[in-house]
């Protein structure tokens, strides 16, 4: 991890080589456990509210007790963010079922481990902000909601990291997971939008997608913006015949799509994208009272669509 990664686990700040957990919690021992991905800008995290919320859903739905409450988590992403030695950064907040005896039934895991690391990230190249990334369509498929509901963020991303593999095995940048029906659900780390026409559609959290806080904002950003926005069922061909297509997510911000299997998009990026990005930084500015609305490097300014080459 970069030096400037910091970590706080059960109330402490440690330094790396003391940040350690028991070889006996179940969230190593079985992926038994939650996260949350939080972005920080000028030292202030980006919707916290809602991922504390959803990290709380996520811990009812497994039954797994959170031993602190909103406020003290609040309080350790503030403790957190202020030694961070930048003003913009990237948080995963865990929580694992705690240590306990081998064996799947967690009856004897006594305290969750609530584990909170800071640090840097970039999910692409800058230079893919503005060419767009390549996708593929991965033979794994996203669990079926029926097994574990997608709006649970578990640890465990197993067939994410397998669809990953697959991505980089074909020499390309991202794969999308399809559910048990053929629908899209999701990529490996990030929800779909398409836009057909002018209109924004996104995968159904019922079709496997995650219920993303950069999601949700993203429709919000449409409503107001009068761009016509749906989640709808889509299949691969929605995303071959689609006239832009980008993926969000905390980590990945807005990303824009040039390619899926081969097939390049009509644009990349699009105007609908380039607006939506421009809206979405005002929206960081205005929450974060950040000094400065800018495109990361390399991003297209909102009146710079590009064509594709197709």
């Amino acid at each position: 991890m970069p030096d400037s990664t910091c970590f706080w686990i059960n109330g402490r700040l440690l330094p790396e080589r003391e940040a350690v957990i028991p070889v006996t919690d179940h969230g190593l021992l079985y992926g038994d456990g939650v996260f949350e991905g939080i972005r920080f800008y000028h030292r202030t995290p980006f919707r916290l509210s809602a991922h504390l919320q959803r990290l709380a859903d996520s811990c009812k739905a497994i039954r797994l007790a959170l031993p602190y409450t909103r406020t003290q988590l609040t309080e350790a992403v503030d403790e957190i963010i202020t030694i961070f030695p930048e003003e913009d950064g990237y948080l995963r907040l865990m929580v694992t079922r705690g240590s306990g005896p081998m064996g799947l039934n967690p009856a004897g895991c006594k305290q969750a481990n609530v584990i909170l690391i800071a640090t840097r990230l970039e999910m692409v190249h800058p230079e893919l902000r503005n060419e767009g990334i390549r996708l593929i369509i991965a033979s794994t498929r996203r669990l079926p909601a029926d097994g574990l509901d997608p709006r649970i963020k578990s640890l465990n991303y197993l067939n994410h990291i397998l669809a990953r593999m697959e991505a980089t095995q074909a020499g390309v940048e991202e794969a999308v997971l399809l559910n048990g029906q053929g629908r899209v659900a999701e990529g490996s780390a990030e929800n779909i939008f398409i836009v057909q026409g002018g209109h924004l559609a996104t995968p159904r959290p019922a079709d496997g997608a995650l219920a993303g806080i950069t999601r949700g904002l993203i429709l919000e950003l449409a409503a107001k913006l009068n761009i016509p926005a749906r989640e709808v069922p889509l299949t691969p061909y929605d995303l071959y015949t689609a006239d832009e297509c980008f993926m969000s997510g905390t980590g990945a911000e807005l990303i824009p799509v040039r390619e899926v299997d081969g097939r390049p998009l009509r644009h990349c990026p699009g105007p609908v994208f380039s607006t939506l990005a421009s809206a979405f930084r005002k929206q960081v500015a205005e929450e974060c009272k950040t000094r400065a609305c800018k495109p990361r490097e390399g991003e297209p300014k909102e009146s710079e669509p590009k064509e594709s080459l197709s």
